[in-house]
């Protein structure tokens, strides 16, 4: 097969070679700690729609870009190397729902555009830092009917999600992002469309950017949503040629250290990542989660010093204290070593 050569992130592979990779944590607990108002997220802009805003993470972008950036300018302080775009429901699927689907676009330009300037300001020659353009489940499912009396039901087709990924994924490559992570997926073929969508933008463009998949185990079954187990979910996508596939959210890591192994010796070929959330949902505590800094890098410092990982970082319920004690815990381990020949042919292409 021929080598991939990509014309954003050049350097990545090699990175991913010499030490685990540091992804950020949770966007949207951080923006919970600034306790923002329905008119913090109306702005001017927005003064006037005719729903509720409050909760539409995506639409900081335009009302409140300064909290976006502070929020990534504290993981990449706390050693991050990859940064998300906060883009998790940014599609027009997605955005729908707040009757703002016609935005999609420009949301995912500004929120590239925000990211790009925070990596861009902490990079350095030695230390680069990678926008990961985001690119979420969204709240429909193509696999799974919602009406438990008609199991033929669906509330999305397949192409209507890969219009919508297209549109996002265009946004996203416009506003400046190094890679896509295809993330927290609990429909396989959710993620399917998604795929598709970024190669034919990959060939419409005549760019080539690394793509990571990221899927999520939702019980101690071991299955995605669609229920699918890790290696059937790894065999469904490894035709898009990941530079790593993963897991993340859900379970916390100490549910999640089964699947991550079973992922690291079934896809020989490419990187793994993994970023849990900070244990189980807790409502009573300050974050929703349980799990302190320590305890969540001690766990995932466990995955790293057993072999299991390339890229390492958190999802709901993680801060930048939790990154930097991540960052810490996985720094004497040596990255995941079975994807050496696939990385090799990608290093020789570049």
């Amino acid at each position: 097969m021929k080598p991939i050569a990509y014309t954003r992130a050049q350097s990545l592979p090699a990175l991913l070679q010499s030490r685990i990779a540091i992804l950020d944590g949770a966007m949207g607990t951080m923006i919970q700690r600034y306790k923002l108002t329905e008119a913090d997220y109306r702005g001017e802009r927005f003064k006037d729609h005719p729903k509720d805003l409050k909760g539409n993470n995506e639409l900081l972008m335009f009302t409140r870009p300064d909290v976006l950036s502070e929020i990534h300018e504290q993981y990449l302080a706390a050693g991050a190397d990859l940064i998300e775009t906060n883009t998790f429901g940014a599609t027009s699927v997605a955005q729908e729902d707040y009757g703002l689907a016609e935005l999609a676009y420009e949301m995912n330009v500004e929120a590239a555009k925000l990211a790009r300037a925070a990596c861009d300001k902490y990079s350095t020659p030695d230390k680069p830092r990678y926008v990961a353009g985001a690119l979420g489940p969204t709240p429909r499912t193509a696999s799974i009917s919602p009406d438990v009396n008609d199991p033929g039901a669906r509330n999305i087709d397949f192409d209507t999600l890969r219009a919508a990924y297209y549109e996002q994924a265009r946004g996203l490559l416009d506003g400046g992002c190094d890679l896509f992570l295809v993330e927290t997926i609990f429909d396989t073929l959710n993620a399917k469309a998604a795929i598709f969508a970024l190669d034919e933008l990959m060939e419409a463009t005549g760019e080539r950017l690394p793509v990571i998949i990221s899927g999520t185990v939702t019980d101690a079954s071991g299955r995605i949503l669609s229920g699918q187990t890790v290696t059937a979910f790894w065999h469904s996508v490894r035709h898009a040629r990941p530079i790593a596939i993963g897991l993340n959210c859900a379970l916390g890591a100490t549910l999640m250290r089964p699947y991550i192994e079973e992922l690291s010796k079934v896809a020989g070929e490419v990187a793994v990542s993994c970023y849990p959330n900070a244990g189980l949902p807790n409502p009573m505590s300050d974050t929703g989660f349980d799990e302190t800094p320590d305890v969540t890098a001690r766990l995932v410092g466990e995955f790293a010093k057993a072999g299991f990982l390339n890229i390492a970082g958190g999802c709901c319920g993680t801060t930048p204290d939790h990154i930097a004690a991540i960052a810490k815990a996985v720094s004497p381990y040596k990255p995941r070593v079975s994807g050496e020949k696939f990385f090799s042919q990608m290093l020789d292409a570049a």
